[in-house]
Protein backbone atom coordinates (compact mmCIF):
# COMPACT_ATOMS: atom_id res chain seq x y z
CA UNK A 1 0.00 0.00 0.00
CA UNK A 2 1.69 3.16 -1.06
CA UNK A 3 0.63 6.52 -0.03
CA UNK A 4 1.91 9.84 -2.11
CA UNK A 5 2.55 12.91 -0.16
CA UNK A 6 3.24 16.17 -0.95
CA UNK A 7 5.16 19.05 1.39
CA UNK A 8 2.96 20.99 3.67
CA UNK A 9 3.54 24.81 3.65
CA UNK A 10 2.94 26.34 7.38
CA UNK A 11 0.73 28.97 7.86
CA UNK A 12 2.77 32.71 8.90
CA UNK A 13 3.85 33.15 11.99
CA UNK A 14 2.94 36.72 11.64
CA UNK A 15 4.86 39.53 10.41
CA UNK A 16 8.01 38.57 9.26
CA UNK A 17 11.61 40.23 10.30
CA UNK A 18 13.80 38.62 7.80
CA UNK A 19 13.40 34.87 5.36
CA UNK A 20 15.56 32.99 3.44
CA UNK A 21 18.29 32.30 5.70
CA UNK A 22 19.65 29.22 6.01
CA UNK A 23 22.73 27.94 7.53
CA UNK A 24 26.04 28.99 6.01
CA UNK A 25 24.35 32.03 3.69
CA UNK A 26 23.28 35.53 4.67
CA UNK A 27 20.14 36.72 2.78
CA UNK A 28 20.70 40.72 1.86
CA UNK A 29 19.05 42.93 4.13
CA UNK A 30 19.82 40.84 7.29
CA UNK A 31 20.22 42.11 10.24
CA UNK A 32 22.65 41.08 13.24
CA UNK A 33 19.73 40.13 15.35
CA UNK A 34 18.69 37.82 12.79
CA UNK A 35 22.46 36.36 12.74
CA UNK A 36 22.02 35.75 16.08
CA UNK A 37 18.58 33.96 15.55
CA UNK A 38 20.39 31.74 13.22
CA UNK A 39 23.24 31.35 15.17
CA UNK A 40 20.55 29.85 17.89
CA UNK A 41 19.00 27.78 15.61
CA UNK A 42 22.27 26.38 13.99
CA UNK A 43 23.35 25.44 17.62
CA UNK A 44 19.97 23.78 18.31
CA UNK A 45 20.93 21.60 14.71
CA UNK A 46 24.04 20.58 16.30
CA UNK A 47 22.63 19.48 19.97
CA UNK A 48 19.54 17.50 17.94
CA UNK A 49 22.50 15.68 16.00
CA UNK A 50 24.85 14.64 18.43
CA UNK A 51 22.54 14.17 21.76
CA UNK A 52 18.82 12.92 20.67
CA UNK A 53 19.54 11.34 17.32
CA UNK A 54 23.15 10.51 17.67
CA UNK A 55 21.91 6.67 16.78
CA UNK A 56 20.22 7.84 14.01
CA UNK A 57 23.04 7.53 11.06
CA UNK A 58 22.52 11.07 9.74
CA UNK A 59 24.58 12.40 6.73
CA UNK A 60 23.10 15.86 6.88
CA UNK A 61 20.78 18.04 9.66
CA UNK A 62 19.77 21.75 9.05
CA UNK A 63 17.30 24.31 9.47
CA UNK A 64 16.80 26.77 6.45
CA UNK A 65 15.20 29.91 8.46
CA UNK A 66 12.01 30.82 6.12
CA UNK A 67 10.04 33.54 8.83
CA UNK A 68 10.38 34.70 12.19
CA UNK A 69 8.10 36.50 14.41
CA UNK A 70 9.93 38.50 17.33
CA UNK A 71 7.96 38.57 20.95
CA UNK A 72 9.90 41.58 22.71
CA UNK A 73 13.41 41.22 22.88
CA UNK A 74 13.81 37.76 24.24
CA UNK A 75 11.78 35.71 22.39
CA UNK A 76 11.26 34.82 19.09
CA UNK A 77 8.75 32.30 17.21
CA UNK A 78 10.74 30.99 13.60
CA UNK A 79 9.45 28.91 10.42
CA UNK A 80 11.83 26.74 9.51
CA UNK A 81 12.21 24.00 6.38
CA UNK A 82 14.08 21.28 7.87
CA UNK A 83 16.07 18.96 5.40
CA UNK A 84 18.25 15.50 6.64
CA UNK A 85 19.47 13.06 4.82
CA UNK A 86 19.88 9.29 6.65
CA UNK A 87 23.30 7.85 5.18
CA UNK A 88 23.29 4.86 2.90
CA UNK A 89 19.52 5.25 2.25
CA UNK A 90 18.56 9.32 0.59
CA UNK A 91 20.27 10.44 -2.24
CA UNK A 92 18.25 13.82 -1.16
CA UNK A 93 17.01 15.58 1.68
CA UNK A 94 14.15 14.38 3.36
CA UNK A 95 12.29 17.88 3.92
CA UNK A 96 9.51 19.18 6.59
CA UNK A 97 8.35 22.54 8.16
CA UNK A 98 9.09 22.58 11.55
CA UNK A 99 7.47 25.68 14.49
CA UNK A 100 10.14 26.49 16.58
CA UNK A 101 10.06 29.02 19.73
CA UNK A 102 13.80 30.67 20.86
CA UNK A 103 14.26 32.78 24.04
CA UNK A 104 17.55 34.75 24.83
CA UNK A 105 19.79 33.36 27.58
CA UNK A 106 22.63 34.55 28.62
CA UNK A 107 23.11 36.79 25.56
CA UNK A 108 22.35 33.92 23.41
CA UNK A 109 18.88 32.79 21.42
CA UNK A 110 18.31 29.04 22.28
CA UNK A 111 15.28 26.92 21.12
CA UNK A 112 13.34 25.93 23.55
CA UNK A 113 10.48 24.30 21.39
CA UNK A 114 10.90 22.15 18.17
CA UNK A 115 7.52 20.90 17.05
CA UNK A 116 5.80 19.90 13.20
CA UNK A 117 4.34 23.73 12.25
CA UNK A 118 0.71 23.68 11.22
CA UNK A 119 -0.09 21.20 9.00
CA UNK A 120 3.15 19.29 8.86
CA UNK A 121 3.33 15.49 10.40
CA UNK A 122 5.67 14.34 12.86
CA UNK A 123 8.58 12.81 12.61
CA UNK A 124 9.54 9.49 14.76
CA UNK A 125 11.65 11.48 17.58
CA UNK A 126 8.71 13.76 17.78
CA UNK A 127 6.99 10.65 19.83
CA UNK A 128 10.13 9.95 21.72
CA UNK A 129 13.36 8.02 22.02
CA UNK A 130 14.23 6.58 18.50
CA UNK A 131 15.91 3.16 19.06
CA UNK A 132 17.77 1.83 15.71
CA UNK A 133 18.36 -1.50 14.15
CA UNK A 134 20.62 -2.47 11.11
CA UNK A 135 20.20 -5.41 9.22
CA UNK A 136 21.92 -6.56 6.02
CA UNK A 137 19.48 -4.78 4.05
CA UNK A 138 17.39 -2.09 6.12
CA UNK A 139 17.38 0.24 8.75
CA UNK A 140 14.72 -0.01 11.18
CA UNK A 141 14.02 2.58 13.27
CA UNK A 142 11.46 2.73 16.51
CA UNK A 143 9.96 4.46 18.82
CA UNK A 144 8.01 3.23 22.09
CA UNK A 145 9.05 -0.50 21.00
CA UNK A 146 11.10 -3.41 22.19
CA UNK A 147 14.46 -4.18 20.64
CA UNK A 148 13.90 -7.53 19.94
CA UNK A 149 10.56 -7.02 18.36
CA UNK A 150 12.48 -3.99 16.02
CA UNK A 151 14.91 -6.58 15.19
CA UNK A 152 12.05 -9.35 14.03
CA UNK A 153 11.20 -6.17 11.35
CA UNK A 154 14.55 -5.78 10.10
CA UNK A 155 15.24 -9.90 9.77
CA UNK A 156 11.33 -9.23 7.57
CA UNK A 157 12.37 -6.71 5.75
CA UNK A 158 15.99 -8.17 4.90
CA UNK A 159 13.74 -11.43 3.37
CA UNK A 160 11.91 -9.33 1.73
CA UNK A 161 14.85 -7.29 -0.08
CA UNK A 162 16.06 -10.17 -2.07
CA UNK A 163 12.40 -11.15 -2.55
CA UNK A 164 11.30 -7.95 -4.61
CA UNK A 165 14.79 -7.87 -6.20
CA UNK A 166 14.21 -10.95 -7.72
CA UNK A 167 10.59 -10.04 -9.11
CA UNK A 168 11.65 -6.24 -10.00
CA UNK A 169 14.74 -7.70 -12.03
CA UNK A 170 15.97 -4.13 -12.48
CA UNK A 171 17.97 -1.53 -10.62
CA UNK A 172 16.85 0.03 -7.14
CA UNK A 173 18.42 0.46 -4.32
CA UNK A 174 18.08 -2.66 -2.71
CA UNK A 175 18.09 -1.49 1.03
CA UNK A 176 14.79 -0.24 2.73
CA UNK A 177 14.24 1.79 5.65
CA UNK A 178 11.44 1.14 8.03
CA UNK A 179 9.80 3.08 10.57
CA UNK A 180 7.80 1.44 14.04
CA UNK A 181 6.03 3.62 16.04
CA UNK A 182 4.76 2.82 19.15
CA UNK A 183 0.87 2.55 18.34
CA UNK A 184 -1.42 3.03 15.32
CA UNK A 185 -2.08 6.55 16.90
CA UNK A 186 1.66 7.08 15.79
CA UNK A 187 1.89 5.87 13.03
CA UNK A 188 -1.36 8.43 12.01
CA UNK A 189 0.73 11.15 13.08
CA UNK A 190 3.94 10.33 11.00
CA UNK A 191 1.44 10.13 7.71
CA UNK A 192 -0.56 13.51 8.66
CA UNK A 193 -3.87 11.88 8.59
CA UNK A 194 -6.17 10.59 11.49
CA UNK A 195 -5.13 6.93 12.91
CA UNK A 196 -8.63 5.30 11.80
CA UNK A 197 -7.69 6.10 8.32
CA UNK A 198 -5.24 2.85 8.66
CA UNK A 199 -7.00 0.70 11.33
CA UNK A 200 -6.43 -3.06 10.23
CA UNK A 201 -3.46 -1.74 7.52
CA UNK A 202 -0.45 -3.41 8.74
CA UNK A 203 1.80 -0.91 6.78
CA UNK A 204 1.97 1.61 4.23
CA UNK A 205 4.98 3.10 1.90
CA UNK A 206 5.69 7.15 1.75
CA UNK A 207 7.42 8.59 -1.27
CA UNK A 208 7.45 11.10 -4.01
CA UNK A 209 6.11 9.50 -7.20
CA UNK A 210 8.77 9.05 -9.67
CA UNK A 211 11.64 9.39 -7.43
CA UNK A 212 14.48 10.98 -9.15
CA UNK A 213 18.50 10.79 -8.56
CA UNK A 214 18.03 13.16 -5.54
CA UNK A 215 15.28 11.81 -3.88
CA UNK A 216 15.23 11.20 -0.19
CA UNK A 217 14.28 7.13 0.11
CA UNK A 218 10.80 5.82 0.58
CA UNK A 219 9.51 4.89 4.26
CA UNK A 220 7.70 1.86 5.10
CA UNK A 221 5.33 3.00 7.91
CA UNK A 222 3.91 0.37 9.89
CA UNK A 223 1.31 -0.10 12.51
CA UNK A 224 2.34 -2.12 15.01
CA UNK A 225 -0.92 -2.60 16.42
CA UNK A 226 -1.91 -4.62 12.76
CA UNK A 227 0.89 -6.30 12.38
CA UNK A 228 1.75 -7.85 15.41
CA UNK A 229 -1.64 -9.75 14.81
CA UNK A 230 -0.07 -11.11 11.73
CA UNK A 231 1.23 -14.46 11.41
CA UNK A 232 5.19 -14.88 10.39
CA UNK A 233 3.99 -15.28 6.88
CA UNK A 234 1.69 -12.69 6.86
CA UNK A 235 4.22 -10.29 8.46
CA UNK A 236 6.44 -11.59 5.11
CA UNK A 237 3.83 -10.57 2.54
CA UNK A 238 3.18 -7.09 4.20
CA UNK A 239 6.54 -6.32 4.32
CA UNK A 240 7.38 -7.45 0.70
CA UNK A 241 4.23 -5.59 -0.48
CA UNK A 242 5.59 -2.49 0.56
CA UNK A 243 9.19 -3.20 -0.45
CA UNK A 244 7.95 -3.78 -4.12
CA UNK A 245 6.99 0.15 -3.61
CA UNK A 246 10.24 1.30 -3.03
CA UNK A 247 11.20 -1.05 -5.99
CA UNK A 248 8.99 0.69 -8.11
CA UNK A 249 9.15 3.82 -6.95
CA UNK A 250 10.97 5.45 -9.60
CA UNK A 251 8.55 3.86 -12.38
CA UNK A 252 5.57 5.03 -10.97
CA UNK A 253 3.60 8.19 -11.95
CA UNK A 254 0.26 10.31 -11.51
CA UNK A 255 -0.77 7.27 -14.99
CA UNK A 256 -0.17 4.38 -12.90
CA UNK A 257 -3.60 2.67 -11.63
CA UNK A 258 -3.62 1.68 -8.21
CA UNK A 259 -4.79 -2.03 -9.63
CA UNK A 260 -1.29 -1.97 -11.41
CA UNK A 261 0.82 -0.82 -8.63
CA UNK A 262 -0.75 -2.31 -5.43
CA UNK A 263 -1.33 -5.67 -7.74
CA UNK A 264 1.93 -5.60 -8.71
CA UNK A 265 3.41 -5.04 -4.99
CA UNK A 266 0.93 -8.38 -4.36
CA UNK A 267 2.32 -10.09 -7.17
CA UNK A 268 5.70 -9.77 -5.75
CA UNK A 269 4.67 -10.77 -2.38
CA UNK A 270 3.02 -13.93 -3.45
CA UNK A 271 5.29 -15.19 -6.31
CA UNK A 272 7.01 -18.53 -5.24
CA UNK A 273 4.52 -18.91 -2.57
CA UNK A 274 2.62 -21.80 -2.52
CA UNK A 275 -0.22 -19.79 -1.24
CA UNK A 276 -3.61 -21.49 -2.88
CA UNK A 277 -5.32 -18.40 -4.64
CA UNK A 278 -8.67 -19.40 -3.75
CA UNK A 279 -6.95 -18.53 0.27
CA UNK A 280 -5.26 -15.09 -0.84
CA UNK A 281 -8.40 -13.89 -2.02
CA UNK A 282 -11.38 -14.64 0.01
CA UNK A 283 -13.16 -11.85 -1.02
CA UNK A 284 -13.06 -12.31 -4.82
CA UNK A 285 -13.81 -15.99 -4.23
CA UNK A 286 -17.29 -15.83 -2.36
CA UNK A 287 -17.90 -13.64 -5.18
CA UNK A 288 -17.45 -15.79 -7.65
CA UNK A 289 -18.79 -18.28 -6.22
CA UNK A 290 -22.03 -16.74 -5.83
CA UNK A 291 -22.34 -16.03 -8.87
CA UNK A 292 -20.96 -12.25 -9.08
CA UNK A 293 -17.75 -12.24 -10.09
CA UNK A 294 -16.42 -8.50 -11.11
CA UNK A 295 -17.38 -6.62 -13.80
CA UNK A 296 -14.51 -4.66 -14.51
CA UNK A 297 -10.83 -3.82 -13.02
CA UNK A 298 -10.85 -2.20 -9.91
CA UNK A 299 -10.94 1.79 -9.74
CA UNK A 300 -8.65 4.04 -7.85
CA UNK A 301 -11.58 4.40 -5.53
CA UNK A 302 -12.02 0.67 -5.04
CA UNK A 303 -8.73 1.37 -2.90
CA UNK A 304 -9.84 4.12 -0.65
CA UNK A 305 -9.04 3.37 2.81
CA UNK A 306 -12.32 5.26 4.12
CA UNK A 307 -14.28 3.06 1.85
CA UNK A 308 -16.33 -0.44 2.35
CA UNK A 309 -13.56 -3.12 4.33
CA UNK A 310 -15.06 -5.96 1.92
CA UNK A 311 -14.34 -3.64 -1.29
CA UNK A 312 -10.80 -2.64 -0.45
CA UNK A 313 -10.01 -6.70 -0.27
CA UNK A 314 -11.63 -7.57 -3.55
CA UNK A 315 -9.68 -4.39 -4.99
CA UNK A 316 -6.36 -5.47 -3.98
CA UNK A 317 -7.47 -9.46 -4.70
CA UNK A 318 -8.38 -8.03 -7.91
CA UNK A 319 -5.14 -6.25 -8.74
CA UNK A 320 -2.87 -9.48 -7.90
CA UNK A 321 -4.88 -11.08 -10.36
CA UNK A 322 -4.61 -9.10 -12.71
CA UNK A 323 -0.51 -9.14 -12.64
CA UNK A 324 -0.61 -12.19 -11.94
CA UNK A 325 -2.78 -13.44 -15.53
CA UNK A 326 -0.20 -11.15 -17.25
CA UNK A 327 2.87 -12.91 -15.35
CA UNK A 328 1.37 -16.45 -16.13
CA UNK A 329 -0.20 -15.50 -19.72
CA UNK A 330 2.68 -13.41 -21.12
CA UNK A 331 5.74 -13.79 -18.98
CA UNK A 332 7.21 -12.17 -15.53
CA UNK A 333 9.39 -10.06 -18.30
CA UNK A 334 6.43 -8.46 -19.83
CA UNK A 335 4.60 -7.72 -16.95
CA UNK A 336 7.52 -5.48 -15.67
CA UNK A 337 7.46 -4.21 -19.28
CA UNK A 338 4.15 -3.14 -18.83
CA UNK A 339 4.54 -1.66 -15.44
CA UNK A 340 7.54 0.47 -16.98
CA UNK A 341 5.54 1.50 -20.08
CA UNK A 342 2.55 3.04 -18.10
CA UNK A 343 4.41 4.24 -15.78
CA UNK A 344 6.36 6.34 -18.37
CA UNK A 345 3.52 9.00 -18.62
CA UNK A 346 3.73 11.43 -15.84
CA UNK A 347 0.06 12.99 -15.92
CA UNK A 348 -2.67 11.46 -14.28
CA UNK A 349 -5.05 12.79 -17.31
CA UNK A 350 -3.28 10.40 -19.53
CA UNK A 351 -3.58 7.39 -17.92
CA UNK A 352 -6.27 5.75 -20.08
CA UNK A 353 -4.15 5.88 -23.19
CA UNK A 354 -0.96 4.97 -21.43
CA UNK A 355 -2.45 1.69 -19.97
CA UNK A 356 -4.12 1.23 -23.55
CA UNK A 357 -0.82 1.72 -24.80
CA UNK A 358 0.96 -0.04 -22.94
CA UNK A 359 -1.50 -3.16 -23.71
CA UNK A 360 -1.56 -2.94 -27.50
CA UNK A 361 2.94 -2.36 -27.33
CA UNK A 362 3.83 -4.51 -24.79
CA UNK A 363 1.09 -7.05 -24.83
CA UNK A 364 -0.20 -7.32 -27.96
CA UNK A 365 -4.31 -6.68 -26.53
CA UNK A 366 -6.07 -3.92 -26.00
CA UNK A 367 -8.53 -2.66 -22.87
CA UNK A 368 -11.40 -4.99 -23.75
CA UNK A 369 -9.96 -7.91 -24.16
CA UNK A 370 -7.15 -7.70 -21.38
CA UNK A 371 -10.45 -7.02 -19.30
CA UNK A 372 -11.99 -10.11 -20.62
CA UNK A 373 -9.01 -12.50 -20.44
CA UNK A 374 -9.03 -11.07 -16.54
CA UNK A 375 -12.15 -11.57 -15.61
CA UNK A 376 -12.15 -15.35 -17.09
CA UNK A 377 -8.74 -15.53 -14.79
CA UNK A 378 -10.49 -14.85 -12.17
CA UNK A 379 -13.57 -17.36 -12.45
CA UNK A 380 -10.67 -19.59 -13.23
CA UNK A 381 -8.96 -19.53 -9.95
CA UNK A 382 -11.24 -18.93 -7.45
CA UNK A 383 -14.49 -20.77 -8.46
Amino acid sequence: MVVRRRAVVVAALGPLLFSGISSGCTAPGTTARSEELRAGVDRWAAAVRSGDLAGVPLASWSYRIVGARRDGDDRAAVRAELGYRIEGYDSGPVTTERALLLARRDGRWQVTSDRPAQGAAQQLWDQGAVEVVRGRRSLVLGSGQDTERLRAVAATADRAVPAVSAAWAGPWARRVVVLVPGSLDGMGALLGAPADRYRGIAAVTTGRAGGGPDAPADRVVVNPEAYNALSGFGQDMVLTHETAHVATRTHTSAATPMWLSEGFADWAAYRGSAHPAAQAAPGLRDAVRAGRPPAALPSDADFAFTGDAGALARAYEGGWLACALIADRWGEPELRAFYRAVGAHPRREAREEAVATALREVLGTTPEEFTARWRGYVRERLG
